[in-house]
């Protein structure tokens, strides 16, 4: 029979355990401000590429990975409505802010990105973690539950389809292939040059001023080509955009999936099918009107869907 839950939970999450563990987190950390006094910045040693993350709380580890173009902060709502129940760290990937920024596309390849992550894991001496990911921390977060199974408890996933559907969405589907034409722009060489720290952060910032500033800060000390070395490394097709069909290790965790519908560069058909290449229950929350960055879009419904689902299995 299978075992996919599509979700209806949204209104569970704002209201039941959803809201009183969120109240907790709210007492707890009085503002956003004094939450992110309360994280601490540690270093993990990734085969010699020293990757940083910011952690705090206790219980079981729950690993975030941002995106592009992103840092650890992005997650700071969702790490604020965890951290009373759950250890949360979330890393700069390689390339970002404080983690370091190797040259060559070759470290970048998606199992060194893959290895990042255990190596957080690794840090704080765990066996096993849940894994969060946005975008490419999404691409990286599906690859870890499928390469190391045994390290991966639980799977949230944001705005990034399975690779299969990826690949599978980019080989036949028209408005995704014109829609990913960003993506080869980046493959092509000198692209990391028509980037900047400013223009990156007003993109992020959403007319706030104070995220604004964080970001540009946070992209003013990083490398602009390795951002742009995870699409020459890892986009499906290569540098040439050829896609052809592809097979996956099946995924062993339970899958908590968000996907904003008005996400332009992510097509919603990429989730059709996804079930097929998963062996425990999968929990999808599609969100009508919202875009790309659903995390920061509706941080509400996001942190308290996750903080239920995840609650529910403990």
């Amino acid at each position: 029979m299978r075992r996919v839950i599509v979700s209806i939970l949204v209104a569970m999450a704002l209201t039941g355990c959803a809201a009183t563990t969120s109240s907790t987190a709210g007492e707890k950390f009085m503002s956003e401000a004094s939450f992110e006094d309360a994280l601490e910045s540690r270093y993990a040693d990734s085969n010699g590429v020293k990757i940083h993350y910011k952690t705090t709380g206790d219980g079981p580890l729950v690993v975030f990975v941002h995106g592009f173009p992103d840092f650890w902060y992005s997650w700071i709502h969702q790490m604020e409505g965890l951290a009373d129940g759950y250890q949360v760290a979330a890393l700069d990937t390689r390339g970002y802010n404080r983690s370091d920024k190797p040259t060559g596309v070759e470290n970048y390849d998606m199992a060194l990105l893959v290895g990042d992550v255990a190596s957080v894991i690794a840090n704080e001496r765990r066996e096993h973690a849940i894994i969060v990911g946005h975008d490419w921390g999404g691409m990286i977060a599906w690859s870890f539950a499928m390469g190391m199974p045994q390290m991966t408890e639980k799977l949230i996933i944001v705005n990034l389809p399975h690779p299969a559907g990826m690949s599978r969405e980019l080989a036949n589907n028209e408005e995704q292939q014109k829609n990913s034409q960003y993506a080869r722009d980046f493959q092509k060489p000198d692209s990391h040059k028509a980037l900047s720290a400013v223009g990156l952060a007003q993109f992020l910032a959403m007319g706030d001023a104070k995220k604004g500033a964080k970001y540009e800060a946070a992209f003013a000390q990083s490398s602009f080509e390795g951002m742009m070395n995870y699409y020459k490394a890892n986009y499906p097709g290569g540098v040439d955009g050829e896609v052809g069909p592809a097979v996956f290790p099946r995924v062993q965790a339970p899958v908590l999936q968000f996907h904003g519908l008005e996400d332009t560069a992510l097509h919603h058909h990429g989730l059709n099918q996804t079930w097929e290449h998963l062996d425990q229950d999968y929990t999808l929350v599609t969100l009508p009107g919202v875009g790309h960055w659903a995390h920061h879009q509706k941080p509400e419904l996001v942190t308290g869907t996750m903080r239920f689902w995840l609650d529910m299995r403990r």
